[in-house]
């Protein structure tokens, strides 16, 4: 297992560089010039020339790649162009909210999704089974946006329940902080576990079939016994991978929930950052998703060993 561990590890280098040279090439590359756009639109050809100067874009593309990367090694993101504040400290004050969103959003939507598939796939041909698939069907093809903007109708502005916008850290309330996460976590529960539902459901039923679980059944084990330590376990190579890709891309893709919703975090600096061309807080940002997904595809990695021995082999 440990030689296993150390193999994935020494595969995610050649990975994260990469990743940090296509994020470098694609800042530098698309259309537009940070610099024009910093100093405005009287500015004179002197002004732009000298925040070039300032900003190290006057030096070839080769020598500010390896100052970049230095840089970055060193823990050092950089400052952002517009604000003149760090990387560093932009990314730690708006990492809460959406580390938040993430995690309780990601929980609801494992939880709702893996109750849901297994349900209907215990249930199929039933009832509960049309029920289920149904709310997969809806989860995938309702715009997030638009059910957020129902959510917030219904249970922010009709009943009161939780507050219209914002996000309270949960050192200042903690009942502040959920309510205020209650409305963006189930948007993202909704969503995330709809394509966990019918890839848990589809491998369920595929593992009812064989042989192994009939002849569970046959011997006499409870229905409970038979799904959860047979089929499910069988089933969960492809769940796991769904829920690694929802692991990884509920940190991207809360762009659109913290729109919706005025929550201050990565999701929408990124947004505000490549509206404005901050390229030190793209790169940054670029980087730091990019060894998001490292790890989370580890972890998936290391499941798979964990639930089939037959992997590690």
């Amino acid at each position: 297992m440990t030689a296993y561990v150390i193999k994935r590890l020494l595969a995610t280098i050649p990975v994260l560089m990469i990743v940090g040279l296509v994020a470098f090439s694609l800042v530098h590359l698309a259309p537009g010039d940070a610099a024009n756009i910093m100093a405005g639109d009287y500015a004179g050809p002197e002004d732009v020339k000298r925040i070039r100067t300032e900003l190290g874009l006057d030096k070839p593309l080769a020598r500010q790649f390896v100052d970049w990367v230095g840089r970055t090694v060193r823990g050092d993101l950089g400052t952002s162009i517009f604000s003149g504040l760090s990387v560093s400290k932009l990314v730690s004050t708006r990492l809460a909210p959406t580390l938040s969103l993430a995690l309780f959003g990601g929980l609801l939507a494992i939880a709702l999704g893996v109750t849901v598939g297994v349900m209907a796939a215990w249930k199929a041909g039933t009832v509960w089974d049309r029920i289920g698939q149904v709310y997969a069907a809806l989860g995938i093809s309702v715009p997030g946006f638009w059910l957020g903007i129902v959510l917030i109708y219904i249970f922010a502005v009709n009943l009161r329940w939780f507050p219209v916008i914002g996000f309270t850290p949960i050192t200042e309330s903690a009942g502040g902080f959920f309510r205020s996460i209650a409305l963006p976590c189930s948007l993202l529960g909704v969503t995330g576990s709809a394509v966990i539902v019918r890839m848990t459901r589809s491998s369920m039923l595929e593992v009812f079939r064989e042989d192994y679980i009939r002849t569970a059944r046959s011997k006499g084990l409870g229905e409970r016994d038979v799904l959860l330590r047979h089929a499910l376990r069988a089933a969960a190579i492809p769940i796991i991978t769904v829920i690694g890709f929802l692991a990884a891309g509920l940190i991207t893709g809360v762009v659109v929930t913290e729109t919706v919703f005025t929550i201050p975090g990565l999701g929408r600096l990124v947004a505000e950052s490549v509206q404005k061309r901050d390229f030190p807080i793209v790169q940054s940002l670029l980087m730091m998703l990019a060894f998001i997904y490292v790890l989370v595809n580890l972890a998936v990695d290391l499941a798979y060993a964990f639930v089939d021995p037959r992997v590690r082999l």
